[in-house]
Parts: C-alpha cells; structure tokens; sequence
C-alpha cells in the first residue's frame, strides 16, 4: 500500500502537509503514517530530571499526534499510523525510512517564511539525491482550499 510518511510537531506547516498527505492517500487509496519527534533533552546531571523532563517532552509529543490523527480521522476518514521516537530528527526520519520500504514518499510542509526548517533544508538540500522515497515539500503558506485543489 501507498504510504505517505508526514513529520508532524507543533507548527501550521506541519498541519498543512499533514492535510495533503491525507488527502493523496485519500484519493490513491493509500494510508498516512505520522511521525511525531520528540526532541534530545540536554544532559542534566541529575538522572531523575533528565528522565522526568524526557518524559513530559515524550507526553507532549503523544498529545500532539493524537490530537492531530482525531482531526485527520474526522475530517478525511484516513485512519494514520503514528510513530513517536526521540532523537535527532534527520537520523530518526532516516531510520525510519529503511524500516519501512513501503514508504511511497516523505512529505514534509516547509515555513510560510524564513527558514523552510531543519528537516526541509537536510532533505531537500545534501541528502536530496539519497531519499528511497520521493521528497514532497509542502508549502506552509496553502489553504485548506488550494490544498483540497492541489492534492
């Protein structure tokens, strides 16, 4: 089956390629997989904070994708798979990535301004020639009405 791979975390963009995502899979008869990455905590020197805050930061990304899968449910009837992993966020899509050769394309929504992103600029950027997968890179800045148009 058709997957396409979203990277999700709290911004529109990631909203917006998430929306695209289900509705490619919506009408390829694919599925949604969402990734949620929760971010590398800096070392504190005591193990019990580190531990505590590597778990609201884990809780906080639970909580994002959730919510994010009962909108896409709702709206689209795609029913997602959802990942969450910490680390780097380029190896963890990477790894990701040769877990699961169905993958049929990475789809990552770009800032409406400024900086596309960490994840947009690796991607699309050194490493663009190396996906297994092709790279769709969806404008942050798309309506829900030219992204309806355009998926």
């Amino acid at each position: 089956m058709r997957t396409y791979l979203v990277v999700i975390d709290d911004n529109e963009a990631a909203r917006v390629a998430l929306r695209f995502a289900a509705r490619r899979a919506t009408r390829t008869g694919g599925a949604v997989e969402i990734l949620a990455l929760v971010p590398q905590q800096e070392f504190v020197q005591w193990g019990a904070v580190q531990a505590t805050m590597e778990e609201e930061a884990r809780l906080r990304a639970e909580a994002m994708v959730t919510q994010a899968a009962s909108a896409l449910i709702e709206e689209t009837g795609v029913m997602p798979s959802i990942t969450v992993r910490q680390g780097d966020p380029v190896t963890v899509v990477r790894e990701l990535l040769a877990e699961q050769p169905h993958v049929a394309a990475l789809v990552l929504g770009a800032a409406a301004s400024g900086n596309p992103g960490k994840l947009v600029s690796h991607f699309a950027g050194i490493d663009a020639g190396l996906l297994p997968c092709p790279l769709m890179i969806i404008p942050g800045s798309l309506s829900d009405e030219v992204l309806d148009r355009l998926s």
